[in-house]
């Protein structure tokens, strides 16, 4: 399901009782290959659209009968995107137009999955998670799940929203090396779009820590524990989302499979060092986060010592100045000082003096 993560004020620790993990209950018993969906979010409408390109022609349409589609017989590459996997009946169809294998659906339904990539022969199966960012500074994971054919890609997606856009004006508009390539360099500008839109939540992520960092220094708050531990869960959501993308990204650019044509591996390379770079950027993230936490610890704790010392100095002032009192509020009769004229006067210039001469003490010895 696609999860929010927020990341700003009270919100942050809210939303940080995201789950990571979801319940599989309802698939208990069942056989391999079962279709149940386990989210908790669904789509309003499963839609569908497809492009079919080849050199200078691109046909895009929206799909109302998945049954209607089949692989495409000629050269050219067809694209089939689906937003929204709640409806097994739409996948069973994908299943048998596509010849696509039920443990293969089974994974589509289940949109806890981590990224991976399957080899099946025939085709490859890859997960992959898509980060996004509201306008109000959330987070949005989803699962995308992609399927490479020899001259197909099928990929489906837990809600509508996502960051194909740029490819699929790149398909419009003719531009680059797009329709001049198979249906492997598609698979990598899909995966490529999803992992650079990486660097912009991480850059997000980033102006978030490095201003609560300054609110630890200046002003640490109990809020700014919660959104401190908020942080910290949602980077470990973000670094379940991303770490096992190394792996399959890594099996692509070093898969021997006829799918994938030599030239293109190069840029499932490219790819893969751009994951390497996100996964050390989350590590980065993560442990100045665990430093804030430590700075929190340890501006709290100084402000509290600050405040102890102020009130043991004004404690050991008042002392001495409380024996002196102390000692003329004995009730005995036969006292000279009692019923002398300067005697009150004095005893406070006294008190005074002690005073005085502690605070200086104190200041000398740095204490102050």
């Amino acid at each position: 399901m696609p999860v929010a993560l927020d990341l700003s004020g009270e919100s942050a620790y809210k939303q940080a009782t995201v789950k990571l993990v979801q319940k599989r209950s309802k698939k208990t018993g069942l056989p391999p290959g079962s279709l149940v969906h386990i989210g908790d979010h669904k789509a309003e409408t499963v839609k569908i659209t497809a492009f079919d390109y080849a050199g200078s022609r691109c046909d895009e349409r929206t799909i109302t009968d998945p049954d209607g589609l089949r692989p495409p017989a000629d050269e050219s590459v067809t694209w089939v995107n689906v937003g929204g996997v709640h409806k097994t009946e739409v996948l069973e169809a994908f299943g048998r137009q596509f010849a696509l294998h039920p443990l293969l659906l089974e994974d589509i339904a289940n949109t806890d999955q981590r990224p991976k990539l399957d080899d099946y022969e025939d085709y490859f199966f890859m997960v992959v998670k898509m980060l996004s960012t509201t306008d109000r500074g959330d987070i949005l994971v989803e699962q995308v799940s992609l399927v490479l054919g020899r001259n197909f890609v099928l990929s489906f997606q837990e809600n509508g929203t996502d960051v194909f856009q740029p490819v699929r004006d790149r398909l419009r508009g003719g531009k680059g090396r797009m329709r001049q390539s198979g249906a492997d360099y598609l698979l990598y500008a899909l995966v490529d779009a999803i992992v650079d839109q990486y660097f912009a939540v991480l850059e997000s992520v980033g102006e978030r820590i490095e201003a609560l960092q300054d609110q630890v220094v200046s002003d640490p708050k109990p809020e700014t524990l919660k959104n401190i531990h908020a942080l910290k869960r949602q980077l470990l959501f973000l670094r379940r989302a991303v770490w096992p993308l190394r792996e399959a990204m890594n099996g692509l650019s070093r898969s021997e499979c006829p799918l994938l044509h030599e030239a293109t591996k190069v840029f499932f390379r490219d790819v893969y060092d751009h994951v390497v770079q996100i996964v050390d950027t989350i590590e980065t993230l993560r442990e100045m986060v665990s430093s804030s936490l430590d700075t929190y610890l340890s501006s709290v704790s100084y402000r509290l010592n600050a405040v102890m010392r102020v009130l043991t100095v004004i404690t050991t002032i008042f002392m001495p100045l409380s024996f002196i009192a102390s000692i003329y509020g004995m009730n005995f009769e036969h006292m000279p000082e009692l019923k002398w004229e300067w005697g009150y006067p004095l005893i406070l210039a006294v008190m005074g003096l002690v005073a005085a001469a502690m605070l200086l003490g104190f200041r000398r010895r740095h204490w102050l």
